[in-house]
């Protein structure tokens, strides 16, 4: 949204309408490839496959984001926007879904299971994170020049970002299926061979999900993310315009988010097995959610130092630093939820299916976070934030109109994730009763 709206100078509204359209595809990709995933035959099994398919289409369609042609009309590039779109959140599916139906593979232990997403979500923010602050650290300031004093809005950095984000993303995506193949072997195997048209598969991902634990978890998945894609949509539009923070600031922030890499991956586990799964993301995503927009709101009511105090920055560090390793934690443990449906749709429909659990955690997150951004995209033309608008030049009552729209909204999605998530109905103990009753079914069908 940064880089589009205010560097390329597009209508936020139109890059809103091409994710959103975007969006709308996954709703049809995402469980296909979910379905295909758990009935998929082949030497390397039915994960890998997709794994080692989506490493070069997404790094390319990466790079290609951020390097748009040049003296398009604002019409074209929502075209060009569109069809990126569509293609890289496509491959994003190829790739996360299998790979995270792993998880449920490889342990069904409890707790195990939430060590190990905590480590998958430890490296995921921790990477993600790497590239957004050698962005600000290392890459904008050295675009700085004449005509760019903040080398955040000079269009030429965004091309060295994308070449290096590209480059990243293949080698990540290479390490982590070439790092399980030996898995191979042990994992379960595909369901036997038939053939069932669109119509039959569509129903038959209804009859394996559908239950009232998952309803409540994909909603309240759907409106977290949202809310996260919200933030992430308007973080640096608070960060460079409504604190006027410098690129290196910035980038210090978000070098806090290592810190929030290792406060919410170490955490998770220890909440699982202290508290369980759901009153843990209730615990601790009451305090995160509460406390995510408490600067914006301060400076509100004027009860945060002036833009330009050093303490304003430490301020917005120490706080925006706690509150995503609590929301880390908080996503850590409704992932592993996921996890324990698959037994108990295996219980109550004879369906294993990993896939398409994880196919739905994929669309969650692509679409609640592709969803928030389109809000975003709408919150900053409702307050009238110019598109191409420089540090400096955003008048005082936009970027209050921008805070007094962002505190009551996200305050509004997190209250409503609280309400849902309580209808989630799997704990300790029924877990493992479910894991005896599928032993003792097994045990049945084997004599």
């Amino acid at each position: 949204m940064v880089f589009y709206a205010q560097v390329v100078g597009v209508d936020s509204r139109l890059v809103s309408v091409a994710i959103l359209i975007a969006l709308m595809c996954d709703a049809i990709s995402d469980p296909i490839v979910g379905y295909w995933s758990d009935n998929l035959r082949s030497r390397w099994g039915r994960r890998h496959p997709f794994m080692y398919a989506a490493a070069i289409p997404i790094s390319v369609s990466f790079y290609a984001i951020w390097n748009p042609p040049e003296g398009w009309s604002d019409g074209a590039l929502f075209w060009y926007i569109l069809a990126l779109a569509i293609l890289i959140r496509t491959f994003i599916t190829f790739y996360e879904t299998p790979s995270t139906a792993l998880v449920p593979e490889l342990s069904d232990d409890y707790d195990e299971r939430s060590s190990i997403l905590s480590f998958r979500y430890f490296f995921g923010w921790f990477g993600g994170n790497a590239m957004t602050v050698a962005a600000f650290l290392l890459i904008f300031p050295a675009f700085v020049s004449a005509s760019y004093s903040n080398g955040q809005f000079n269009p030429e950095a965004y091309k060295t970002y994308g070449l290096a984000g590209s480059v990243v993303m293949f080698a990540a995506i290479l390490i982590s299926a070439l790092g399980t193949h030996n898995y191979i072997p042990k994992l379960r195997t595909p369901p036997p061979k038939r053939k069932v048209g669109l119509g039959a598969i569509f129903r038959e991902i209804y009859e394996t999900i559908a239950s009232k634990s998952f309803y409540a978890l994909f909603a309240a998945s759907l409106l977290a993310f949202t809310a996260s894609g919200l933030t992430a949509g308007l973080i640096f539009f608070f960060t460079a315009y409504f604190y006027e923070f410098s690129s290196e600031q910035i980038g210090f922030i978000t070098f806090g988010v290592f810190v929030s890499s290792f406060i919410g991956g170490g955490l998770a586990p220890v909440i699982s097995r202290k508290l369980g799964k759901k009153r843990g993301a209730l615990t601790i995503g009451m305090i995160a959610f509460i406390g995510a927009p408490m600067p914006v709101l301060l400076r509100l009511l004027d009860l945060l130092p002036q833009n330009g105090d050093p303490a304003l920055f430490w301020i917005v560090l120490v706080v925006q630093t706690i509150d995503v390793g609590l929301i880390i934690c908080y996503q850590i443990l409704a992932a592993s939820m996921i996890a324990d449906l698959v037994e108990q749709s295996e219980l109550n429909s004879g369906n294993r299916a990993e896939g398409m659990f994880f196919a739905a955690a994929t669309f969650m997150r692509k679409f609640g976070e592709g969803f928030g951004v389109v809000i975003a995209g709408f919150v900053l033309s409702g307050v009238g934030l110019a598109a191409g608008a420089q540090q400096g030049e955003v008048p005082e009552e936009t970027l209050w109109n921008l805070g007094a729209a962002y505190v009551p909204l996200i305050w509004t999605l997190f209250a409503c994730v609280i309400a849902i998530i309580r209808l989630y109905d799997i704990d300790r103990a029924k877990h493992e009763e479910t894991l005896r009753k599928l032993a003792e079914r097994g045990a049945a069908g084997g004599s």
